[in-house]
């Protein structure tokens, strides 16, 4: 494995994306997330692989990623030849995959009955072009570009910029994609209170619950006195319906891995944990192969890209208490005892872990770090809203058509998630309510559908953004079996 620095970087992305530029062969994508496996995914991954050895046909390269959004039309796939659009197919069975070999993979013709749409998240990418020069190919065949799909026109991603289209396994990819430049920018060219300073700048709040300033976080752990610190990226996701946290760490695990290691150095840290909780297997095995990828690059340990920072980061796997999710809870379990929460102050930030300082943040908030200070706190500063900055992170779950993982910018109407994203309700069925922010949250009813989801907005209607859980319900739902629910539920 060659080993990544901050000088020799760059050479290394222009090498791999050098190899890739070279390779002749078609590219198809079978997107194996849990609710892509859950719809049989793996079974499409395998009869692909049968048929094109079966044909003996060499030049198609099958590989996989992670959940791509659109959860309700798993199975799916996304091809990409040379001098042509890469599409997207999707609601796939084994009689609609032959189809597909014997016109696209075979005769090298956009099966367009069967296509869903043309091109990949990488459109989504700041400057990204990967798609542009492709759609009007794909518009003669009557196809649509993702970005111009009802669930996609009104998403902005940035955070879910590789989801669909990088194998999560592949660290090179990641690398290809400009992945690690930020923690390079950060060791070659900032100090660590410039980089706080750029997270404070940018205004990014708190992804997992309150929506507390996260360079507010940093700069506090970072006055804390002593020689250790640690850090947590708490991934114990145990909302109803919510699945955020566990799509990204099986579908872009660098991109965590790169935001913690930021803000290690930033906070002066010498080493984290990532706390998931049981239940998610496929999200526990690849994050645990991306800490040993970057492992052996160099990208984490000793003099990491060939500094003097230390850090490194170890998995920690929770028993699926939902308590747990809570801070001190969780600072109990990763010691080994029982999880349970403890009175605060003093607050983590300055008792944590073996009486240490530990700045804990979650998932979704370390993966906003690597773009804020690759493109500027002014850039990230510009979406969203005054005191709500950047996208959210939605899970869209229960009465509706389009269910899936969502990513939008701060402040667009709760509508605009429902109905233009999301679908509307299945059935021709009234809309009665979404619940947001988990048990500690709360319901909101049809005469808020114009609301603005941000922090504020969704805490003076009575209810929480919490970790972006978001649960649809319709007219036949019972508002008094809900409450008894999420009571029994907490209790």
């Amino acid at each position: 494995m060659p080993r990544i620095t901050i000088e020799n970087l760059s050479e290394h992305r222009d090498n791999f994306r050098e190899v890739k530029s070279q390779s002749d062969n078609t590219r198809v994508v079978v997107h194996l997330g849990t609710c892509g496996i859950a719809s049989g995914a793996k079974e499409i991954f395998e009869t692909l692989n049968h048929e094109l050895k079966s044909r003996d046909i060499s030049n198609i390269e099958v590989t996989t990623s992670g959940c791509a959004g659109y959860c309700s039309r798993e199975p799916m796939i996304t091809v990409s030849s040379p001098n042509s659009p890469p599409v997207r197919y999707v609601d796939l069975n084994e009689e609609k995959l032959i189809t597909i070999i014997d016109q696209h993979l075979s005769g090298g013709d956009i099966a367009s009955d069967l296509a869903f749409a043309i091109g990949t998240e990488s459109s989504f990418m700041e400057g990204g072009t990967e798609d542009t020069e492709f759609i009007a190919a794909g518009n003669g065949n009557g196809i649509p570009s993702l970005r111009e799909t009802d669930f996609f026109e009104h998403q902005k991603l940035l955070v879910l910029k590789n989801r669909g289209s990088l194998d999560p396994d592949s660290i090179v990819q990641y690398i290809e994609r400009n992945g690690y430049s930020a923690l390079a920018k950060a060791l070659g060219e900032l100090t660590p209170e410039k980089v706080i300073e750029n997270i404070l700048q940018a205004g990014l709040r708190g992804r997992g619950g309150a929506g507390f300033p996260t360079g507010r976080k940093w700069e506090l752990c970072r006055e804390m006195s002593g020689d250790v610190k640690y850090i947590v990226c708490n991934a114990d996701e145990g909302d109803p319906g919510a699945f955020m946290d566990r799509s990204l760490l099986e579908s872009d695990p660098h991109s965590v891995l790169e935001g913690m290691l930021i803000g290690a150095y930033a906070m002066g840290a010498q080493k984290g944990f990532i706390y998931v909780r049981i239940e998610y297997p496929l999200a526990l095995r690849t994050i645990r192969n991306a800490i040993q990828q970057a492992e052996s690059y160099g990208i984490l340990g000793k003099g990491i890209m060939g500094s003097d920072f230390d850090f490194n980061i170890k998995v920690v796997v929770g028993a699926g208490a939902f308590v747990c999710g809570e801070e001190t809870a969780l600072i109990a379990s990763i010691e080994g005892r029982v999880g349970e929460p403890r009175q605060r102050p003093p607050f983590p930030i300055q008792r944590g872990l073996w009486g240490k300082p530990t700045s804990i943040n979650n998932v979704e908030t370390w993966s906003n770090v690597a773009p804020i200070i690759l493109q500027g706190p002014e850039w990230y500063n510009n979406i969203g809203t005054e005191k709500s900055k950047g996208t959210k992170i939605f899970s869209l779950v229960g009465k509706i058509i389009n269910t899936g993982l969502v990513e939008v910018p701060m402040g667009i109407p709760l509508g605009d998630i429902v109905f233009n994203i999301g679908g509307g309700i299945p059935d021709n069925k009234k809309f009665k309510a979404v619940q947001t922010g988990g048990p500690s949250g709360g319901c909101l009813p049809i005469e808020l559908l114009n609301l603005p989801v941000d922090y504020d907005k969704l805490a003076e209607a009575g209810s929480i953004m919490g970790s972006g859980g978001m649960v649809v319900m319709d007219e036949d739902t019972c508002m008094v079996d809900v409450a008894r629910y999420f009571l029994t539920f907490l209790q």
